[in-house]
């Protein structure tokens, strides 16, 4: 693992009790004072979210880091998305909303990059993604800048942390366990740990990931993983929830409670999605090699060579320190997926 700087802080919420919309949020628009700290660009891609949208925007009023301005794109919405932040925007103010010059749907990818492209610009220490249909926690905020405080500004990293899955209604539902292995590069090429809900990156990963090309098919949270991770970067994981990530039927992405749920899932998928997407991320990796850690080109180099030849190649590839997922159940699906995809 070349990752220059891993820590995990904080404790998992278990007595996190699920509350109203109304007793969570306490928006006071017209009061809001901007502190002077660090700020943040809240990077938000909209789609057709007016049902959800609305409490997610509440959210971004009662963090108690309140220096930051949202940057905003939608994606070609049919709904009312694009009245309800212009709505938002009117009501809090100062200029504190960013609209690109920018219309047209696009890949998620590309939906959230754009925001970022345009936040870098402005005079934001961090950058937040942020989904349409969630709610943010008060803390969330403050908990990635002073996690990011502790690093050089000079050097990559990137901040996610836990998440509450709730249903549509802010019911509780499950709360994700922590990590089992260690985090960084290779392994993040078997696997996304950064959910993107989650995720803030310091001005120098923002740098990283806008001068790299991901690959079109890629997600923008797990392509900021795996370009801080093969920088060398610093990848900061909180176990501490600062999100309610709402499930329902109309999610981009959902996620499985369980390893049995994963799995059966997987197997109805089948390697080739991931094995495509596999091949993808090392060829845009190897694109760049500027931009990557010695190490981490080495280990890129074998992997390449593995999926480019046969068996034995691939098992040379296989044991490299950390090219693993996270479970041994998970592992078992990513050998076999490798040896034979």
């Amino acid at each position: 693992m070349n990752v220059k700087h891993l820590r995990e802080v904080g404790t998992i919420g278990a007595d996190w009790a699920p509350v109203g919309a109304a007793t969570l949020l306490r928006p006071q628009p017209h009061a809001l004072q901007l502190s002077g700290r660090r700020s943040v660009a809240i990077l938000l891609s909209t789609y057709n979210g007016e049902r959800f949208l609305s409490a997610q925007l509440r959210s971004y009023l009662s963090q108690t880091h309140d220096d930051w301005t949202l940057h905003w794109r939608d994606d070609g919405s049919t709904d009312a998305s694009v009245e309800l932040v212009g709505r938002f925007a009117a009501e809090i103010g100062g200029g504190r909303c960013v609209f690109p010059d920018d219309a047209g749907r696009r890949h998620a990818t590309s939906s959230f990059l754009t925001p970022l492209r345009g936040a870098r610009g402005s005079n934001a220490a961090y950058f937040a993604f942020s989904d349409q249909d969630d709610v943010w926690l008060p803390e969330k905020l403050e908990r990635g800048v002073a996690e990011l405080d502790k690093v050089s500004g000079a050097e990559p990293a990137l901040y996610c942390a836990g998440r509450i899955l709730v249903d549509a209604e802010l019911g509780r539902q499950y709360v994700p366990g922590g990590l089992h292995r260690p985090v960084g590069f290779p392994a993040a090429l078997t696997q996304n740990i950064a959910p993107g809900c989650t995720m803030m990156l310091n001005r120098a990963a923002a740098d990283l990931v806008l001068f790299s090309e991901p690959p079109d098919t890629s997600w923008h949270d797990w392509w900021c993983y795996l370009i801080v991770a093969a920088a060398g970067g610093h990848v900061l994981v909180d176990r501490t929830p600062t999100v309610l990530y709402r499930q329902h039927n109309g999610n981009r992405v959902g996620e499985y409670h369980t390893l049995w749920q994963r799995g059966i899932a997987a197997l109805r998928r089948g390697p080739r999605p991931f094995m495509r997407m596999l091949r993808q991320h090392a060829a845009a990796l190897t694109a760049r090699p500027e931009l990557l850690a010695d190490d981490a080109r080495y280990q890129l180099s074998v992997i390449t060579h593995g999926l480019e030849n046969g068996f034995w190649a691939r098992a040379s590839a296989l044991r490299l320190p950390g090219f693993t997922r996270q479970t041994w159940q998970e592992n078992l699906v990513f050998w076999l997926w490798f040896m034979f995809g």
